[in-house]
């Protein structure tokens, strides 16, 4: 059976040239895998790097865009398929809906949300899916740092951290992401 990887990720570039290349890698080694791309729809910023790249290796992009940014002229319209929804709580629903895993690359606020949200859910037993934070460059650094912190205040419990994994390259996230797919 097919699957499909939800990627979060930033709907700007970055002045860091390596992140954009980073969703364009992701892209291409997900096609390369058979594995479907379940993301925000955009064609803009590090999604359309991301999508771009999938699709030019004739991989499987399935974008999940509230109308609201759809007329704004954000989506991207040559997706395997585009699913529009009616706000962000629904298209976030139906992102994970659609999702067997979960990669967080750099991004902003939204990507943040984005990962809190599937985080929590898989916290109070929504899902079981795994989730995989690529801390390229260090970028997530402070996040791990505030998670640490907050274990250390008593506001996250200690076995919290096994609900997410953190990597430090694409290529060990892949590499977790095969195993879990050949177990499941």
């Amino acid at each position: 059976m097919k699957k499909n990887i939800c990627v979060y990720c930033g709907s700007r570039k970055s002045n860091n040239p390596n992140f954009p290349e980073l969703a364009q890698q992701a892209g291409r080694e997900f096609a390369l895998r058979n594995w479907g791309i379940v993301y925000g729809g955009g064609k803009v910023g590090m999604m359309g790097e991301l999508a771009d790249a999938a699709l030019e290796k004739d991989g499987e992009v399935f974008g999940v865009i509230p109308t609201r940014l759809k007329k704004a002229e954000v989506a991207h319209m040559e997706l395997t398929d585009l699913h529009e929804t009616q706000d962000m709580h629904t298209r976030k629903a139906l992102m994970e809906s659609l999702s067997d895993a979960f990669l967080i690359l750099p991004g902003g606020f939204g990507t943040l949300d984005e990962f809190f949200e599937i985080l929590t859910w898989r916290q109070l037993g929504i899902h079981n899916k795994p989730i995989f934070l690529l801390n390229s460059e260090g970028y997530f650094d402070g996040l791990v740092k505030f998670t640490e912190n907050a274990i250390h205040h008593d506001f996250i419990r200690e076995s919290s951290l096994e609900l997410f994994n953190v990597c430090s390259d694409l290529d060990s996230c892949i590499d977790s992401l095969e195993r879990f797919f050949t177990e499941d």
